[in-house]
């Protein structure tokens, strides 16, 4: 993830919590605006979501892709793009911290790759139409 984009946000909800909606992939479609589907399709050693499939509609990029995951404790998780018809890149990861009151600091980071010509300046803007979306379902899920 040498070039990404990065944001973050402040959910009152604590940080098992919004690692069990991070975890919870068959509710992506109700929370993850371009998501219509994620699947499980590997569980690691740990119990984790180790491969997930996903259907995806933003608009302009429509893709089918997998994404391999790797959990740090509590508190991170890394994905890859294994295979995808329209991104060659999908790599990000989640960091949780517990804020002092009780609520979580999340940090979204995110690189995108597709296969169709696109200025460095069009890709980041959808990266970060991407995070600024996740972060605000993530946090709406976290908090409900």
């Amino acid at each position: 993830m040498a070039d990404q984009t990065e944001s973050s946000t402040t959910v009152d909800a604590a940080p098992a919590r919004v690692m069990a909606v991070i975890e919870d992939f068959a509710a992506y479609p109700e929370w993850a605006g371009e998501v219509r589907s994620a699947d499980v399709i590997e569980v690691g050693n740990d119990g984790r979501p180790a491969q997930v499939r996903f259907v995806m509609d933003a608009g302009v990029i429509k893709d089918e892709y997998t994404l391999r995951y790797e959990w740090s404790g509590a508190d991170r998780v890394t994905w890859s793009l294994v295979e995808g018809r329209v991104l060659t890149e999908l790599d990000g990861s989640y960091e949780l911290g517990a804020t002092p009151d009780g609520g979580t600091e999340v940090t979204y980071r995110l690189s995108v790759g597709i296969a169709l010509p696109m200025l460095g300046m069009m890709r980041r803007r959808a990266e970060r139409v991407i995070i600024d979306r996740a972060l605000a379902g993530l946090k709406k899920r976290a908090e409900s």
